[in-house]
């Protein structure tokens, strides 16, 4: 009996294993990974086409124009004349380009 435990112990190499390994990496790569690489792509791209003027909502949930920039932050003027200077990574939403474009037509 302890002779047939430890020989299943010992067991080997089994290639299925392995197989099932690579899958599980794969579906982790194809459903976490890549979409949050797509995503942080994204926000570099839309961090470097704001520009002075635009209307922005940071992560924060604050609304206000971009009154001046630069390396790394942002001076957004508020709701009366009130400026706040927030870091780039900051923002959440280009709020120009989200109002120019109209709404899809309800069916």
């Amino acid at each position: 009996m302890t002779s047939t435990v430890i020989l299943q112990a010992a067991g080997g190499f089994d290639p299925r294993q392995l197989i099932m390994f690579g899958a599980i990496a794969l579906v982790f790569y194809f459903f976490m990974i890549r979409p949050q690489l797509k995503k942080a792509k994204d926000h570099k791209k839309l961090i470097s086409e704001l520009k002075k003027g635009d209307k922005i909502v940071t992560t924060a949930g604050i609304h206000g124009r971009i009154a001046d920039m630069n390396d790394t932050t942002f001076l957004i003027e508020v709701e009366g004349g009130v400026k706040i200077r927030f870091d780039k990574s900051a923002v959440s939403l280009d709020a120009t380009k989200a109002t120019a474009t109209p709404a899809a037509p309800k069916a």
